[in-house]
């Protein structure tokens, strides 16, 4: 199932901030908001239903944040993956971009507008990467379909002509 503001998937094991963060977004922004505390319980729930962006932190007891976007990213890699930390440092972003495609890199304490700008940019980047995945198998099948003219008019060729 996906909203027409599209799903956004929150991984923090800290319940305030997951809480906040999904209330900012279901009133500001419409997204479906599936909210973990758990990144362990988040990895099983996907590949459920179509993920647009999932925004997860960093310090987290049972898995880290570039580790549990890593594994997402193997099972939704359409989805668009942001980190959310409190440590800012550059080894952190590298990590992240290197291993789970990051996105983007927020920092805690964040500014309310420029997160929800960053979740509908990422949503709006996932919808597009479907999109064009979709395209591109429309276009497969099309190419098969036309190979396979091409081999019945060469037949008709031979037999005809």
């Amino acid at each position: 199932m996906t909203t027409p503001n599209g799903t956004v998937m929150i991984v923090d094991d800290d319940a305030l901030v997951v809480d906040t963060i999904q209330g900012f977004l279901e009133l500001e922004t419409g997204h479906r908001v599936l909210p973990y505390t758990s990144p362990v319980a988040a990895l099983e729930s996907l590949g459920e239903e179509t993920i647009h962006t999932i925004l997860a932190d960093l310090m987290m007891p049972e898995m880290n944040g570039v580790d549990f976007l890593t594994r997402a990213r193997e099972r939704q890699p359409q989805a668009t993956r942001i980190l959310l930390t409190g440590y800012a440092d550059k080894q952190n972003a590298i990590d992240g971009i290197n291993k789970a495609g990051l996105y983007q890199y927020i920092e805690k304490p964040w500014n309310s507008a420029s997160l929800a700008l960053a979740i509908r940019n990422a949503v709006e980047r996932s919808r597009l990467f479907h999109e064009l995945g979709e395209k591109l198998k429309e276009l497969e099948e099309v190419h098969d379909e036309l190979e396979g003219l091409k081999e019945l008019k060469e037949r008709w060729e031979r037999t005809f002509l």
